[in-house]
């Protein structure tokens, strides 16, 4: 019988590939609490971006994130991850309650583990290579798993999407609050948290690519003899049934699903929340994109050129910062 949580370097180790998950301009917006017996996750407020994420959707996204590269990272460790999710009304910011009993790592658990470190958010263009069916079949199963759908947006639908994070990227700039919250957050460059200098390339200026926001300071340079007019991109959508906090954070989880999915296959991802920031651009999604689902995230797929350099990792808080010991009083 499992009688309580694993060793603190088995933890520690978890909770470090927990913290690699990406968040809405790397803010890290949680908290971790380690009890005697349960390890808990919190959504860190402080880190909430006010003019971006208003409502904390992409908070809620990027928790989620955050709680499914736990699982992942414990499955490989030899722990099976039992989560309580949102379990206290009283309570919002508790997002999950996490009990851990002995589990045998299966290959899959291991793979997608391993991508933990690897998995880079890319903004650059991408080949012209096209991505296997078989590929994207396995990210939507993974997704699935998650309870949440994955389309890939051809035809009319990429129109729509298209059409709706250029709106949002327009409506964004037209926002001066907005546009200070950006900058404060990127351009980062001896910075633990925010949008490093290094991982931002200029803005693509290639007819028809997608509106993409416009970080400060943008230092990374395309790929050599790569051209934005032959890359070739899926765009992928992860919707649910419903719109409630419970359907955001496994959100987050399937979109880590999808992501740690794709780098294993050796695919360059991005994800997008923009065009899903404001309501009425949102709902003009739900509409002619999912179809009535809800949608929740945008991920950007491909392959990167072969002459892409490797992307540095973007830096993450000191695990002190955001593991911290439970109160004996409420760790049930």
């Amino acid at each position: 019988m499992d009688l309580g949580l694993p060793d603190d370097y088995t933890v520690d180790t978890a909770v470090a590939l927990a913290v690699r998950a990406p968040s809405v301009h790397n803010t890290q917006p949680w908290r971790w609490a380690r009890g005697d017996r349960t390890l808990h996750l919190y959504a860190d407020r402080e880190r909430q971006l006010h003019e971006t994420d208003p409502d904390g959707r992409d908070l809620l996204l990027s928790c989620g994130a955050a709680l499914h590269h736990l699982r992942t990272g414990f499955a490989a460790l030899g722990w099976r991850a039992a989560v309580h999710r949102l379990p206290n009304p009283a309570e919002p910011d508790h997002l999950a309650s996490i009990e851990l009993h002995r589990h045998e790592p299966a290959p899959d658990e291991i793979t997608l583990a391993a991508a933990i470190p690897r998995r880079r958010t890319d903004r650059r263009w991408h080949s012209s290579w096209l991505v296997p069916a078989s590929y994207i079949e396995v990210m939507a199963r993974r997704a699935a798993d998650e309870g949440t759908v994955l389309r890939t947006c051809d035809d009319t639908a990429r129109y729509y999407l298209a059409k709706a994070i250029a709106t949002a990227s327009e409506r964004h700039a037209a926002d001066a609050a907005y546009r200070i919250e950006l900058t404060a957050w990127s351009g980062r460059r001896f910075s633990a948290d925010g949008v490093p200098t290094a991982n931002v390339p200029p803005h693509d200026e290639t007819s028809g690519a997608l509106a993409d926001r416009p970080f400060a300071d943008p230092g990374l340079s395309q790929p050599v003899g790569s051209t934005g007019e032959d890359s070739e991109e899926l765009l992928l959508v992860i919707s649910t049934a419903s719109d409630d906090r419970m359907s955001q954070l496994k959100a987050g989880e399937a979109t880590s699903a999808v992501l740690l999915t794709a780098t294993s296959l050796g695919l360059a991802t991005c994800p997008l929340t923009e065009p899903l920031e404001l309501p009425d651009v949102r709902g003009t999604v739900q509409d002619q994109v999912t179809k009535g689902a809800f949608p929740q995230m945008v991920v950007r797929a491909g392959w990167a050129p072969i002459n892409a350099d490797p992307l540095p990792a973007t830096p993450r808080r000191d695990l002190h910062e955001v593991l911290r010991p439970l109160d004996p009083a409420t760790d049930r």
